[in-house]
């Protein structure tokens, strides 16, 4: 297991992603404080918000493959379809469901205002999507993260 951990940290593709990743969920951790004054761990791990993070890792995985491998192979071209997938999600249908929770939250507290009871549970998760800024800023980070883990590696 040693081996293949080190081998897959020595792998620039996936140290890519992986940074694009951590690096956008922390930024939107530190966004998040700044602008509500409170650390919500959530946020850590959590989807929506700026920059996204979604689209952070499919573009570092992208420009690393690009760079590594030229962007006339099919592993550019893999990697380029999924990242357009990941980033057309993002500001589509999960954009949609977080606008509709939103809306939903907004009847339950209208009926536990009318006497009925509605626990915190009972609320539905609104940072589930992106606006298309959350999405071109998580993409930039990605492409730049990408691109400084392979002159680094």
């Amino acid at each position: 297991m040693n081996g293949f951990l080190y081998e897959l940290l020595r792998n620039p593709i996936f140290v890519s992603a992986v940074t694009g990743w951590l690096v956008a969920q922390l930024i939107k951790t530190i966004i998040h404080f700044i602008l509500n004054k409170k650390f919500v761990a959530e946020r850590l791990v959590g989807s929506g918000g700026m920059p996204s993070s979604h689209s952070a890792t499919v573009c570092g995985l992208v420009t690393a493959t690009g760079i590594i491998y030229g962007i006339t192979g099919f592993e550019f071209a893999v990697t380029f379809i999924l990242a357009t997938i990941v980033m057309h999600d993002a500001m589509g249908v999960r954009r949609e469901t977080g606008n509709q929770a939103k809306v939903i939250n907004e009847m339950m507290e209208m009926f536990v205002k009318m006497g009925n009871s509605v626990t915190a549970e009972d609320k539905l998760k609104e940072f589930v999507g992106h606006t298309p800024l959350q999405v071109l800023m998580g993409a930039i980070l990605g492409i730049l993260i990408g691109v400084a883990v392979c002159r680094v590696m």
